[in-house]
This record gives C-alpha cells, structure tokens and sequence, in this order.
C-alpha cells in the first residue's frame, strides 16, 4: 500500500509551476503504481496529484458507489473528467498547474504540499495552516482512542498463552 506523509511548503513560480519534493515522488514505485500523475480538483476545492494506478481505483470505487444516482454520477463524472489532467515533471521536478485549474482551487503562490496516502494534496499554506489549527483536538480524540484500542488488543493478546494465540492465528 501507498504511503505519503509529510508536509512540504513551496512557491509557485511565475510561469504557474510547482515543485514536488523528491521525497514525494521516489516514494512512487512506476512499476507499481504507474509513470503517469492526475491533477485532480478534489474534495473541498483541494487540488490533489494522483499517480496514475490510484487516480484509477479512485475512479473504479466512484463508478461502482451504488449510492449516487444515475443522473448525478453523469455529473460528478463530467466534472470529475473536466477538473482533471494528466501532468508531466519538468527536469527540476516541476509540473505546470493550468490557470483555470489554479483559479478553481483558489491557489495563491505560497503553497503546502501534503501526503495524503495515495495521493498529495496541495493547500494554500494559510488555509492549511488553519485546517490543523481547527482539526487539531479532533486529530489527538481519535488518535488517543486508536492507541487505547491498540494497547487493550495487546493486553488481551498477553492473558494468552503462546498456545492459544498460535490457535487464533490458525
């Protein structure tokens, strides 16, 4: 499974193009998960930069959500298409982000790139900076709650013989 983390601040330049650290990219096995990267309008007005196997199954798991309506997934598959465009790195590491598509996601030049998973997302620095400063107490709730589930699953584990786990994992 995929796994980017971090958060990485950058400029755009003057000519619309961003830089995505190295530290993102090499995590991204081409075999893998594909060579090519999807700049996708997402949820919240985010922009978010797939590769290419990922931006896939996203649209797989869409087309099967049962939940959606007929007229509204023609819709939300028409926008989806739309807001979307397969982008090449320049030599530098630098991708192009189209002005409409700037314009939609309400990007200004100061920028914070974060690892989201299976894709990155790229945030206004000021709004992201806000985003956690609002989300903050909810992120330490669930994550208190993850580590209080984790360490009853091991004392559980330990009233257990070595016999009896060996039996559970069979």
């Amino acid at each position: 499974m995929l796994k980017l983390t971090g958060e990485y601040e950058h400029v755009v330049d003057e000519k619309n193009r961003l830089f995505i650290s190295t530290k993102l990219r090499s995590k991204v096995d081409a075999e893998k998960y594909g060579s090519d990267w999807i700049l996708a309008l997402g949820v919240d007005g985010i922009l978010c930069l797939y590769p290419e196997k990922c931006y896939e199954q996203l649209l797989a798991d869409l087309a099967a959500d049962k939940s959606i309506p007929d007229d509204d997934m023609i819709s939300v598959e028409r926008l989806y298409f739309a807001f979307s465009s397969t982008v090449e790195f320049d030599r530098q590491g630098r991708l192009l982000i189209h002005e409409k598509l700037k314009k939609r996601a309400k990007l200004g030049n100061q920028l914070t790139l974060v690892g989201v998973r299976d894709h990155i997302e790229i945030w206004n620095t000021e709004d992201w900076e806000r985003f956690v400063a609002e989300k903050a107490s909810t992120y330490e709730r669930q994550l208190m709650r993850a580590r209080k589930s984790l360490l009853q699953k091991e004392a559980q584990k330990a009233a257990y013989t070595e016999e009896d786990v060996e039996q559970m994992e069979e």
